[in-house]
């Protein structure tokens, strides 16, 4: 089977789609062949035979000169899709469900099977023109994609447990509390904040670290303001935060963590609890997703959503847990990760529906 996969980025020092990079090897091992195109392509390192397409990094533009941009886009990937045609038998889009609408009328002409893959809790209009032109949709879970259909298919995440392995040679440090992913009102660290300095009075030692960077304006300033708000609690010097970290290099920061915190309010699976719980590093979520994921470690690593007082609980009974009892949920969340959201399962499942 050869196969087309259209993302938004192919950058293996991207901080948050930098598993994309992986993803599309996976693929160059299970098929016959594999074309890429990526809205933007950065650094990687791949096999020579897999083919990469850019179609130009989105500028930042407004009104006409935004409508025109999109235009030339559009017309770019068209000319791709059509040219590429003998190089590829079926369609992978991931995420981007526009592209989809734009290009089912060639891929139904010319025969190609079209698959999306779409995992979040927000459900526009043109998500249902996409569900309705593809053959089918593959999500993490249940909740990954919010509309009834038969052409649903829950698969996981594709998680590399080659990758993101756990540290075999834990030194003495400080206990570590980590998060990561984009900085926005979303992500709620405010929670995080203020369950943090429930506990920082009882005299623990510990740092919590903060992986990622806000994008645009409106998340700037929210960082700011929980920059703000841990020097107005006395946690300056607890809280770091650490910048954005490219995927390739995050299984260290991981393995360097205790714990790993998420506050997420999306509803839908977070990849990074994921590759936490695949480098044996126990996760508290608020996340309903996580549902369908902690199986037997549900009720002692779930917490309600904006409950800071419960959260602080939860941190502190881990600060306070002997080692190798933290170890040992690590160790069962890593289990759980292997057997349902390795990167190989993942891909065989995609290339097995889709090659029917």
């Amino acid at each position: 089977m050869k196969i087309l996969i259209v993302t938004q980025k192919i950058d293996s020092n991207d901080d948050l789609l930098g598993f994309m990079h992986n993803w599309i090897l996976e693929f160059f091992r299970q098929c016959e062949a594999v074309v890429a195109v990526g809205l933007s392509v950065g650094e990687y390192d791949l096999p020579s035979n897999v083919k990469l397409f850019s179609l130009g990094k989105n500028k930042v533009t407004t009104g006409l000169a935004h409508l025109l941009f999109r235009i030339k886009f559009a017309l770019r990937f068209i000319s791709i899709i059509i040219r590429e045609r003998k190089n590829y038998d079926v369609v992978l889009v991931h995420m981007n469900h526009e592209y989809v609408i734009i290009g089912a009328p060639f891929w139904k002409i010319m025969g190609k099977k079209i698959a999306l893959w779409y995992a979040h809790g927000f459900v526009p209009k043109s998500l249902h023109i996409s569900l309705k032109l593809a053959d089918v949709v593959f999500t993490s879970t249940e909740s990954g994609f919010r509309i009834k259909s038969p052409k649903k298919k829950v698969i996981g995440q594709g998680i590399d447990t080659d990758f993101f392995v756990p540290d075999t040679k834990r030194e003495d440090r400080i206990f570590t509390i980590i998060t990561v992913g984009r900085i926005s009102p979303a992500k709620d660290l405010e929670t995080l904040i203020r369950a943090v300095s429930i506990f920082q009075k009882k005299g623990e030692k510990f740092v919590v670290k903060i992986v990622g960077a806000p994008g645009t304006d409106e998340q700037i300033v929210y960082a700011e303001e929980m920059k703000n708000l841990t020097r107005e609690l006395g946690l300056a010097t607890v809280f770091q935060f650490v910048g954005s970290v490219a995927n390739k290099n995050l299984p260290n920061i991981l393995r360097s963590a205790d714990l790993f915190v998420n506050m997420g309010q999306t509803g839908s699976l977070d990849k990074a609890m994921v590759e936490a719980m695949s480098a044996g590093v126990p996760v508290l979520s608020s996340n309903e997703a996580m549902l369908e994921v902690f199986g037997p470690y549900t009720e002692k690593l779930m917490y309600p959503k904006k409950d800071f007082s419960a959260l602080s609980e939860k941190i502190e009974d881990f600060i306070l847990m002997p080692e190798k009892s933290r170890l040992e949920i690590g160790m069962g969340l890593r289990n759980i990760v292997i057997n349902n959201h390795s990167l190989k399962n993942f891909v065989s499942k995609i290339v097995g529906e889709i090659s029917k």
